[in-house]
């Protein structure tokens, strides 16, 4: 008994014979008990490598129960786990929505007026409004990106802002 004080599951000799006594039982009792759908080979490899994680920890004695009970805590999680992405592949997302079909008209007009209002914008009011507005770029970026001054990207936002306002006639 003494001996057994003084092994280490973190030798390797150790480990490989706990693995070569268990693996096989305990792929076969995951098998039995769950069936081939959640892996539990997957399962037994990483019960081994908690085993090895916490090698210090566990006597040899104990690492069997250790083993068993960390791989079917494993597989019950694994089958939690597929409930869960069952339940959300069931619902269906909806097809429908609270407007009204004339909001829905009123929204695609004005968002095509919106793409036509940006098209009638200079190339360069559009790509400074653009990083401005749609990628969240703040002026000094857009400066340093143009290779201009602060002052020229305001006065180019501030035209296009004016130029969309006189277009849609709706902002």
């Amino acid at each position: 008994m003494s001996k057994q004080l003084h092994e280490n599951i973190c030798e390797e000799r150790i480990f490989s014979s706990i693995f070569n006594k268990h693996a096989k039982d305990l792929h076969n009792f995951l098998y039995y008990k769950f069936g081939e759908l959640l892996n539990p080979k997957d399962k037994v490899q990483e019960a081994f490598i908690k085993l090895w994680q916490n090698c210090a920890k566990i006597s040899p004695d104990k690492a069997k129960s250790f083993l068993f009970t960390t791989a079917n805590n494993l597989m019950l999680n694994e089958a939690a786990h597929q409930k869960v992405v069952l339940k959300h592949q069931q619902t269906k997302p909806k097809t429908y929505t609270n407007e009204n079909p004339e909001f829905l008209m009123q929204e695609t007009e004005y968002n095509d007026k919106l793409q036509k209002a940006l098209a009638n914008l200079t190339e360069a009011q559009r790509v400074a409004f653009m990083m401005n507005r749609v990628e969240g770029k703040r002026f000094k970026e857009i400066a340093a990106l143009l290779d201009i001054s602060t002052k020229a990207v305001e006065k180019r936002i501030y035209g296009a802002l004016k130029k969309l306002r006189e277009d849609i006639k709706e902002l």
